[in-house]
């Protein structure tokens, strides 16, 4: 069976030394394990930055290809001094589309990776945050070009309200590896905190780039971008990002699916100001057969937007859409009623 095969990501070696011996490894295996049943070759090796680096590759492979570039990955991350590659294998055969994900990252006893680990972990923990930028501090002394260091302490900095240093450690992270989405996106954080909202939108935007839809990090930046791009009155921009959200078929086990209901909605209201009426009944339509989910809508909300979908549509319904809302507690809806009494 073909597959559909996306790679993303880097393994960094620290040293020429260490780099020739991976090459000497990787060409070894190659020549004598897997031929040409590999997703890469030696292209992906940068050999004046020690690095076996892969911004993004998308083939249609077999299953021999994909367990043998996994072997051989999870091979040469013993020898990396940081980052990550991750791997996504989805099958369209049948109906529901089933996608198989493997992250490979180095996990040794290096000083650099140890306290990278640690740090990354102590992150997520509530009230371990000054221990988490000792340990991330720690693998940058290590390893001063460790670009996810400098991310995961960046984000430590914006919980700190460290907004200078946070700016300055995703700012490294981003210099030292420009295809790390999540760096950007912490970056667009603080810089929409500072009111700095062209700014925010160009980094949101690096990390839609920079990411693939299959990951959480992709839709959040892409969500935000849309409704900065709103704020700042640039609702042609952000209706790209909105349809591309509302039209997605997410998976129950993705949490982001929480938010299509709301996406719909924000898309929804989105499309009356532009004036595409019809096109925003379909949407309210969707949006209203939808669960509740992450971000609560009012029903008198959506049948007040609804309501003045179907009345720029000069479709019949309106009124007692309004009916409803106002009997919600919907002030503009009972004001409408009025208007078109």
């Amino acid at each position: 069976m073909v597959y559909k095969i996306i790679v993303a990501g880097r393994l960094e070696f620290g040293s020429e030394k260490t780099f020739k011996k991976v090459l000497d490894m990787y060409n070894f295996r190659v020549e004598n394990f897997y031929k040409f049943d590999l997703l890469f070759r030696e292209e992906v090796f940068d050999h004046e930055n020690f690095y076996l680096n892969i911004p993004r590759l998308v083939k249609h492979s077999d299953e021999k290809s994909w367990s043998n570039t996994i072997k051989l990955l999870e091979y040469l991350s013993e020898f990396s001094i940081s980052g990550s590659v991750m791997l996504w294998k989805i099958d369209d055969s049948t109906s529901k589309k089933k996608v198989t994900h493997k992250i490979i990252e180095p996990v040794t006893d290096k000083v650099a990776v140890k306290s990278f680990i640690k740090g990354r972990d102590l992150v997520e923990q509530k009230g371990k945050e000054n221990e988490a930028i000792q340990a991330l501090s720690k693998a940058i002394e290590k390893y001063e070009r460790h670009s996810l260091a400098y991310e995961r302490r960046g984000l430590v900095n914006y919980k700190f309200k460290n907004y200078e240093d946070a700016i300055y450690d995703f700012s490294k992270s981003i210099d030292l590896n420009p295809n790390n989405p999540q760096a950007y996106y912490g970056r667009a954080r603080v810089k929409t905190i500072l009111k700095d909202r062209e700014a925010a939108v160009k980094d949101l935007d690096m990390a839609v780039k920079t990411s693939i839809p299959l990951q959480a990090i992709h839709n959040k930046s892409r969500l935000e971008k849309a409704e900065l791009l709103t704020k700042l009155g640039q609702s042609e921009k952000a209706e790209f990002d909105l349809k591309f959200l509302s039209n997605r078929k997410y998976d129950d086990a993705d949490p982001f699916s929480k938010n299509h209901k709301y996406i719909c909605f924000t898309y929804g209201k989105l499309l009356l100001k532009l004036e595409k009426p019809m096109e925003a009944i379909t949407i309210f339509e969707k949006a209203m057969a939808m669960p509740d989910g992450k971000k609560k809508i009012a029903q008198a909300d959506i049948l007040l937007n609804y309501g003045m979908a179907l009345q720029k549509s000069g479709k019949k319904g309106f009124k007692k859409n309004w009916k409803n809302a106002a009997e919600l507690g919907s002030k503009k809806a009972k004001d409408l009623l009025l208007e078109f009494a």
